[in-house]
């Protein structure tokens, strides 16, 4: 047995949650429902501007982490932050939920900080979020541990990282590792406009190295580049193995040896929709690892989506299992 079920690798970031209005967004020049990179007086500027907030650990695949861990899984991640007040808050809230982090912290002295994610939510739920990398910026090959990878069932990457200019080696580095010795690749494909800014390189990826894709209905029109979200998901289950499309309030489709299922929604009242993918990844994650049929891993996945919608922030704050238990999942 390997020591991880799944190691994550991806941005490491403390979100910075507000409450505002769709006029706050225009003023602002703020996308709704998607994620802006910004430079750090852009944050400090924004930060100025919104109401009351709560700093709460985040980036995306650290939440599919945390929640791993949440559930009893084995599990570790890696991304880059500096030995500040952020960083102490990121690295205590995911050991605290029981997974491995042990990437090193920048040093104080250094001018870059701790990356945050200013995420205003207007009153329909919807999330906007306006990112300033950091040291997340700067995760490259040499924070890549070779012998963690290899000690994996499952790697699982974030398309977000594909942001930085020596991430696609250190991804390169892990994926690498972890298959020679007989692992599993997953990855997010984040945001459609992630895609969009780099959907050559994500399509070798996912061609070459993937066993797992996960993405939302935006994402994955875009990258195939069509409007059709059945011939979007069969178009990826032509190159992936597995293939998760999730859509809102519609549930998600599961494609894998040639069998497709939908998994319908869980009705909840949406208060924050941040995290929702990240929160479904990490239960479908989870309950492949522990041996759960494809199916019965989208319907956890649709439970923990939506459990962390229905508060403010990324992270469960319910007992997973025990819901799972209530809708007879396990």
């Amino acid at each position: 047995m390997k020591k991880f079920q799944v190691v994550g690798i991806g941005n490491a970031l403390v979100d910075v949650l507000a409450h505002t209005d769709e006029a706050f967004l225009e003023e602002n020049g703020i996308g709704k429902g998607i994620m802006q990179l910004i430079d750090m007086p852009r944050a400090v500027d924004l930060y100025g501007r919104i109401g009351p907030a709560r700093e709460i650990s985040g980036g995306s695949a650290a939440n599919t982490i945390a929640g791993i861990a949440h559930l009893g899984g084995r599990t570790a991640y890696v991304g880059k932050v500096r030995d500040d007040q952020l960083g102490a808050i990121f690295a205590h809230d995911l050991r605290a939920q029981g997974a491995v982090y042990e990437t090193p912290f920048a040093p104080k002295a250094d001018d870059k900080e701790t990356g945050r994610c200013i995420v205003l939510v207007t009153p329909d739920g919807e999330r906007s979020m306006s990112t300033c990398l950091g040291w997340s910026e700067f995760l490259g090959p040499e924070d890549i541990d070779e012998a963690m990878m290899r000690d994996t069932e499952w790697l699982y990457l974030e398309g977000y990282r594909f942001d930085g200019p020596d991430s696609h080696a250190a991804f390169a580095k892990a994926i690498r590792a972890c298959r020679g010795a007989g692992g599993r690749v997953a990855i997010t494909l984040s945001d459609p406009f992630c895609v969009e800014r780099h959907r050559d390189a994500f399509r070798r990826m996912i061609v070459e190295d993937i066993d797992l894709l996960f993405a939302n209905r935006a994402e994955i029109l875009s990258m195939y580049q069509t409007d059709d979200f059945d011939a979007a998901l069969k178009a990826a289950a032509g190159e992936v193995a597995f293939v998760v499309g999730t859509d809102s309030g519609h549930g998600a489709h599961i494609l894998t040896g040639g069998q497709h299922w939908h998994v319908p929604a869980i009705p909840t009242q949406i208060v924050d929709a941040t995290g929702a993918g990240d929160l479904f990844a990490g239960a479908f994650l989870w309950g492949l690892a522990e041996g759960h049929a494809p199916e019965m891993c989208g319907r956890m996945g649709c439970i923990a989506a939506s459990e962390v919608i229905s508060h403010i922030g990324a992270r469960t704050e319910a007992d997973l299992r025990a819901l799972f238990a209530q809708h007879g999942v396990i």
